[in-house]
């Protein structure tokens, strides 16, 4: 079986800007491809998880998604760093589907299609439906800094759980 990091994308991977979906407005967070690249080394498969509801609320068409993601991955294998397969919830939350996080449709699916271990793997992001995700899923978790603020009570709720940013993960993992 595979061991996979689940990342969710907008405040992990890149800067969160609202409803990202051009390539233009693209900045990767600092010190990301590089960690990216040592999750690879270490044998992960890289599987971005994230809710897109700009898709369901009619701000722009899959394809803009789909366009991105590709645009991404030219970017990260520059850095031997390519994201392993990009699922993503088009749903807004009053559609109640079961791939919108914190559900775990989107996990189950890349379980099915890349063989993983959910035991070896792990959900990176910065809110607590990251977290919650990876708990409903069963698979460990770590709660990032480097997007949406997590409030004093979050950072004790999950504390031993808490990084700067996915650099301090990888760091803290390896």
């Amino acid at each position: 079986m595979n061991k996979a990091i689940f990342l969710d994308r907008d405040g992990t991977i890149n800067v969160d800007v609202d409803y990202l979906h051009e390539t233009n407005r693209l900045v990767f967070i600092e010190g990301v491809p590089a960690a990216l690249s040592k999750l690879k080394q270490m044998g992960y498969k890289l599987i971005v998880i994230s809710n897109q509801s700009g898709i369901g609320r009619g701000y722009y068409p899959p394809q803009d998604v789909e366009v991105l993601h590709q645009y991404m991955n030219e970017r990260l294998r520059e850095h031997n760093a390519q994201i392993d397969r990009f699922y993503y919830c088009p749903h807004i939350e009053q559609d109640n589907c079961q791939c919108r996080k914190p559900k775990t449709g989107l996990i189950n699916q890349a379980v099915s299609d890349f063989d993983i271990s959910l035991e070896e793997s792990y959900m990176v992001g910065d809110k607590e439906t990251d977290v919650l995700t990876a708990i409903h899923a069963g698979c460990k978790y770590g709660l990032v800094l480097s997007g949406h603020a997590v409030s004093d009570e979050l950072q004790e709720k999950y504390q031993g759980h808490i990084y700067k940013d996915l650099n301090d993960f990888v760091q803290q993992i390896m």
